[in-house]
């Protein structure tokens, strides 16, 4: 069988262009045993992924050139030579950027299926997004009941599980950025958000102090930057921000300068934690226990931009870095020409 997947070919500088990659047709070598045969349903492209496209150390090794990118999807088994998977199970796996993945039956998760529910839940609402979010809000930015809570990147897939999260948990105020009056309206009216900005509108720290006049006691990070900066001017005393993620900078050619206020992080007493998800994962279970159950009765709101075919995922992934996603940015993968 033929496996159509998308290589990186050449370390982008700024933006990536169509000749950082390669979309190449391989042909797969008979099982082993021990090994199975998925075709893939959804992958995700996530803003991570620019970061690996570089040659540095960092908490998750860069692509190799030359070789299929990895990242998250999910897919049914077609053939297997392993007893712990039959041909029809659900799984996720991490092979990433192609629609028929092969590998050992181990790195294959097999998920239960969700009547009513696509498989694509276990990439966003029940997936690394939301775990970030409920890591980064609880965990890192030990969000309290009463806090004011600021979320950059609203409406992305993070985005908007951190805003109903922080609203279940009693924040006094949840206040966002996006980049469209429509994101606008759509995370004010369904993600938990009392008011929100279009940061393409103006200076971002008067926006912010405009929708925050009390303040704000935690910041969500997905952008950097002058969001970042305006968040500190607009901390509280004993604030704290999750850094999570910094789209803004991740196309740029030189390192962009950082926010000109941190010397407020000691008169105010502010607390900035970076974090990553690999290291926090024995927080799973917890999350779980507490978002499937709102998954699955419909208590949890969830968005997808799905992009078809395999053939099209990296425009999916240039429309991700332009901010065209709402919720979480999909690949769907139709059955391969051999099972249609």
């Amino acid at each position: 069988m033929d496996s159509h997947q998308w290589k990186l070919v050449r370390r982008p500088v700024g933006l990536p262009d169509a000749e950082d990659f390669s979309y190449e047709v391989v042909q797969l070598a008979p099982l082993e045993d021990g090994e199975v045969r998925v075709a893939n349903e959804f992958l995700s492209v996530d803003p991570y992924m620019r970061g690996r496209m570089n040659d540095m150390k960092s908490y998750i090794p860069p692509f190799e050139l030359g070789k299929t990118m990895l990242g998250g999807a999910v897919g049914r088994v077609i053939e297997s030579r392993d007893p712990g998977l039959a041909a029809g199970d659900l799984v996720e796996h991490m092979y990433g950027w192609r629609d028929i993945a092969q590998g050992k039956a181990a790195h294959f998760t097999k998920r239960a299926e969700i009547p009513g529910l696509p498989a694509s839940v276990y990439l966003g609402a029940l997936g690394v997004p939301a775990l970030t979010a409920w890591i980064g809000l609880f965990i890192v930015a030990d969000m309290r009941e009463g806090d004011a809570v600021f979320v950059s990147g609203a409406a992305g897939a993070v985005g908007t599980a951190v805003g109903q999260l922080a609203k279940l948990h009693g924040a006094s105020r949840v206040i966002g950025s996006a980049g469209s009056q429509a994101k606008i309206d759509l995370i004010t009216s369904k993600y938990g958000y009392d008011v929100a900005f279009n940061y393409k509108d103006g200076k971002v720290s008067r926006q912010l102090a405009a929708a925050a006049p009390d303040g704000i006691d935690v910041y969500f990070d997905n952008v950097g930057g002058d969001h970042l900066e305006a968040a500190i001017y607009a901390m509280n005393t004993g604030g704290r921000a999750a850094i999570c993620g910094s789209i803004s900078s991740y196309n740029a050619e030189s390192m962009p300068p950082g926010p000109r206020n941190l010397w407020m992080l000691t008169t105010k007493s502010l607390t900035l934690k970076g974090f990553t998800i690999p290291s926090l994962l024995g927080y799973t279970d917890a999350f779980v226990a507490e978002v499937a159950p709102l998954v699955a009765s419909g208590d949890f709101a969830w968005d997808e931009t799905i992009v078809e075919g395999i053939d099209n995922a990296l425009e999916a992934f240039y429309g991700l870095m332009r901010g065209e996603n709402t919720g979480k940015m999909l690949v769907r993968i139709g059955p391969p020409s051999d099972l249609r």
